[in-house]
């Protein structure tokens, strides 16, 4: 059974997976280039997502862009639950409705408003199906999880459902959102802690002892997620897309984006930009 890693390198990347994972805190966020999609067999899961805190309960399928910052801050049941990893490329690639995917690429928690018959079945015999080192039964894997992201975007015809933030957040929770809501804005640990209502020092370890992580970090996560999705989704300039982001000049975007990412951003484009 898989639990996360928190030694594991950023941007590290997990490929087509289905695996049951046993919930537990998360001392840091973690990041991945792929689509991720989460069935609980009972109890909740609640992450911090894009400085946001969103709650899945079980039964009911819920997926979002990994790239964006994502940690799990508290849970209920002891039940495994399940994780399918996709590759963006193939999500691009996919021929799932534009609206669809455009909503998971701009960073918004999408799930469901009721479970379907038979999901427990699925993800169990997806995760059965890329155990087996068999190419055909990995094919079958990925046309039925292509089929079942169709019929959840069915279900969501108008708009995706996106989780509001949670009203009784921490001191911790309300330094992160300020952070998510401003991140393209010049911030310093001084803005974010007065926000908060903080000293800057108190509000830096409260930051780290929370998130694993600096709060000058913390933001270079979310500049460099919103970068991610410009290059994906638009035909903007590198240049624009760097200001855009919160980046100062083009050069500090390009080391940021090449420490994180391990590419250039036009070399990330190039692979993943949507074709059609």
């Amino acid at each position: 059974m898989k639990r996360f890693d928190h030694t594991r390198t950023p941007f590290s990347p997990y490929g087509f997976t289905c695996e049951a994972w046993k919930p537990a805190l998360m001392h840091r966020p973690d990041r991945h280039n792929e689509i991720e999609i989460n069935f609980l067999r009972s109890g909740s899961l609640s992450y911090l997502l894009g400085g946001q805190r969103t709650t899945l309960t079980a039964g009911r399928l819920a997926m979002f862009w990994a790239a964006i910052p994502h940690q799990i801050v508290a849970w209920e049941g002891e039940q495994p639950y399940f994780v399918v990893t996709l590759p963006l490329g193939w999500f691009l690639a996919a021929g799932l409705p534009e609206a669809f995917v455009h909503a998971v690429l701009k960073g918004q928690f999408v799930s469901e408003s009721k479970s379907m018959k038979g999901d427990e079945a699925r993800f169990e015999q997806w995760e059965s199906d890329l155990h087996s080192d068999d190419a055909t039964c990995e094919r079958a894997a990925l046309l039925e999880i292509q089929a079942r992201l169709l019929r959840m975007a069915q279900s969501l015809p108008k708009r995706a459902q996106t989780r509001a933030p949670d009203p009784n957040l921490s001191k911790a929770d309300q330094l992160a959102c300020h952070i998510a809501q401003n991140y393209a804005e010049q911030l310093t640990a001084v803005d974010i802690a007065k926000a908060g209502g903080l000293h800057p020092n108190y509000a830096m370890n409260l930051f780290r002892k929370a998130f694993g992580t600096t709060m000058t970090d913390f933001i270079t996560q979310h500049r460099i997620s919103h970068a991610q999705r410009l290059l994906v989704t638009t035909a903007d300039p590198v240049i624009e897309i760097a200001f855009a982001s919160g980046f100062q000049s083009l050069s500090r975007f390009n080391d940021a984006f090449k420490r994180a990412c391990a590419c250039a951003p036009r070399d990330y484009r190039k692979v993943n930009q949507h074709r059609g």
